[in-house]
């Protein structure tokens, strides 16, 4: 008879072991040969050497699951000890899945396009409209190559651009006031790893959130980082983060141009970097448009009418500005006939 401790790294034991324990009792009738028990991350089992194999390698094929697919059920924990493919193993094209298990994927040609350029390229811009799944897709990525051990960290970052409201003003610490701009990451973070798990890889600095300006002085290695509303940054700060990237990081820059907050006559470092980078190897861009956007369908419409409105307000601008110069060049003829009026009968009177 033998002892063995198996620690369950990566993944949130409850999961694993299940509602009340049912997935663990569930493992225990299959190895009855075994005196199988379990405490936060550590199982512990003991008893006849042969099948005490053939659990740990169960129990090593149950956790890989877990952390591919952030569920467990009873129907896959006797398809992985009989050594069958599950349910899930038989969906494709999946980025990662989240917290309840289901499965992430591109919902779009341009979405599809954009996961394909990650695995081709370091550096790639997300631009488009709200509500593409821009952030959240880029995020998913981002999981899916820390899970796969293909990156040590996650780095999110946001420039916290005061839309209307003062941070001074908001109640707080300084993280308590920067919080709030950085809330969406932590929200689809929180819709793809467990809480617990997430946590402690916040703890350990495996993911960082944090405001753009943080990220001066630093060299970013072996990451995937992500810039969102990159359309608030100003020249400087983008071409700041840019020059960040370290050996083995890939990163994703996000943004709207239609949602720009930065101060009137500001230019957005975004706008300029799309004109200047495009051409670079390894560079990709990648355009949303209304078509993508996996929000409400009333997003959709709301976007499109605001669409409408712009280039009706441009071409409104346009015409009155062609107006003014009609106006204008009218008035210039009108005071130059009236200059050589009078030189004419200056010269009649001399």
């Amino acid at each position: 008879m033998i002892e063995k401790h198996i620690v369950l790294e990566d993944i949130d034991p409850v999961i694993l072991y299940g509602i009340g324990n049912d997935n663990l009792q569930m493992i225990k009738s299959l190895f009855p040969k075994l005196r199988i028990a379990a405490r936060d991350n550590v199982m512990r089992l003991l008893g006849d050497e042969e099948e005490m194999a053939k659990a740990e390698e169960s129990i090593e094929a149950l956790r890989k699951h877990v952390l591919k697919y952030n569920s467990l059920h009873e129907e896959d924990i006797i398809d992985i000890v009989n050594g069958h493919k599950t349910k899930a193993d038989a969906v494709k094209d999946v980025v990662v899945y989240n917290i309840n298990g289901k499965p992430i994927k591109g919902r779009s040609a341009n979405q599809q396009q954009l996961i394909d350029a990650f695995d081709k390229n370091d550096m790639i811009f997300a631009v488009g409209p709200a509500g593409t799944g821009k952030t959240y897709l880029s995020i998913a990525l981002a999981v899916k190559a820390l899970k796969e051990k293909a990156i040590r960290k996650i780095i999110l970052s946001r420039p916290a651009v005061e839309a209307g409201e003062k941070l001074g003003f908001l109640p707080g610490d300084m993280k308590e006031k920067i919080d709030p701009y950085l809330q969406p990451l932590y929200d689809a973070l929180e819709d793809m790893i467990p809480g617990v798990k997430l946590q402690d890889m916040m703890e350990k600095n495996v993911i960082q959130i944090a405001p753009l300006a943080f990220m001066r002085g630093r060299t970013l290695s072996d990451a995937v980082v992500i810039l969102d509303e990159a359309q608030n940054t100003t020249t400087a700060q983008l071409r700041m983060f840019l020059t960040r990237m370290g050996t083995g990081t890939k990163m994703i820059i996000t943004g709207d141009m239609t949602q720009i907050d930065l101060p009137k006559g500001q230019t957005s470092g975004l706008k300029e970097a799309l004109k200047i980078l495009p051409g670079i190897d390894s560079l990709a861009v990648i355009n949303f448009e209304k078509k993508d956007i996996v929000r409400h369908k009333l997003v959709t419409k709301i976007v499109a009418a605001y669409e409408s409105y712009d280039k009706e307000r441009i071409a409104g601008k346009d015409s009155e500005q062609k107006e003014e110069m009609e106006q204008s060049g009218k008035k210039r003829k009108t005071i130059i006939s009236k200059d050589i009026n009078k030189n004419n009968e200056s010269i009649n009177k001399d």
